[in-house]
């Protein structure tokens, strides 16, 4: 009796030790992480002249607004983030739509050219025209000065597209034999059969699509640089990033004019924050979603 004990209380030692190692591990790990953007946050919250000291942490020593309504007053920003969210919402449903209907067509067994498209997508993954004919491409389209230039491109991804069609690939195809026993067509299987099931991976690929509208700046540097109606917030942040790196004009104001009232490190913080917020909004209500998403439409069953 006295050996079963002993075993059992090595075992329960050890067990704690193992806890609270990892505690201590994962608590590391939380503390690195973020502490980063807790910093970020502090700084964008404290006033210029104070932020100047430094030894800022993760809490603002004054506390003040003025560095997000001076953001909020140059016009630009705003412009940016109002196209910013127009190009997320509308890029992310057509290439969704886009994706997930040359998915459905991928996964149909009876698809004779399954092989060959599939193959002619998998190659645009590895193989790229490169930056001058991509440009000449849009600029012969006429989509130069364009909204259309942030939509049309993307349409269709390899990646989403294998993706959402190894999803698909796992749904039991009696389904759609069903459906068509029962008079509907291609495309109202596609509609109200497949698109129903297929919430967790488009959920995935809508996180992609969206986080790629957001982040993306070059495009708008390249096709609609001179239109200052379809400028992306993005754009205008990396603008006044650079102005302010290079002492140029912020609001026609000279850097050392602005430093006065608000400095560059301040700026640069507070639109970080403006420009993450969104996304850190949104992500929670898609976790689930992306985590199945991903691990489902992985393996084919």
């Amino acid at each position: 009796m006295t050996q079963p004990k002993r075993k059992l209380m090595s075992t329960s030692m050890s067990d704690k030790l193992f806890d609270g190692t990892n505690i201590v591990v994962m608590c590391i790990i939380l503390i690195v992480t973020l502490y980063p953007f807790l910093n970020v946050l502090a700084i964008s919250f404290n006033d210029s002249h104070d932020t100047v000291r430094g030894g800022l942490t993760i809490y603002p020593r004054a506390f003040t607004l003025k560095n997000y309504e001076t953001i909020f007053a140059y016009q630009g920003l705003i412009t940016g983030f109002y196209m910013s969210v127009l190009r997320t919402v509308v890029g992310t449903l057509f290439g969704l739509i886009s994706g997930s209907m040359l998915a459905f067509v991928l996964a149909r067994a009876d698809f004779q050219a399954r092989k060959f498209v599939s193959t002619f997508l998998a190659l645009t993954m590895y193989v790229s025209g490169g930056l001058i004919p991509v440009y000449m491409l849009m600029r012969d389209l006429n989509l130069m000065n364009s909204f259309w230039v942030y939509v049309l491109p993307g349409l269709v991804s390899a990646f989403n597209v294998f993706v959402i069609r190894s999803f698909i690939d796992g749904l039991p195809f009696a389904l759609q034999e069903s459906a068509k026993i029962d008079g509907a067509n291609d495309f109202t299987i596609y509609w109200r059969v497949i698109l129903p099931l297929c919430k967790p991976v488009l959920a995935t690929i809508a996180l992609f699509l969206a986080v790629g509208q957001w982040n993306s700046w070059f495009d708008t540097y390249l096709y609609n640089g001179s239109s200052p109606s379809l400028t992306t917030l993005q754009y205008e942040l990396t603008k006044v990033l650079q102005s302010t790196t290079n002492s140029a004009d912020f609001r026609g104001k000279n850097i050392t004019e602005l430093v006065t009232s608000v400095s560059p490190e301040s700026i640069k913080m507070a639109i970080t924050i403006v420009v993450s917020l969104p996304i850190l909004i949104i992500y929670p209500f898609l976790q689930r979603y992306f985590v199945k998403g991903m691990t489902l439409g992985a393996v084919k069953s």
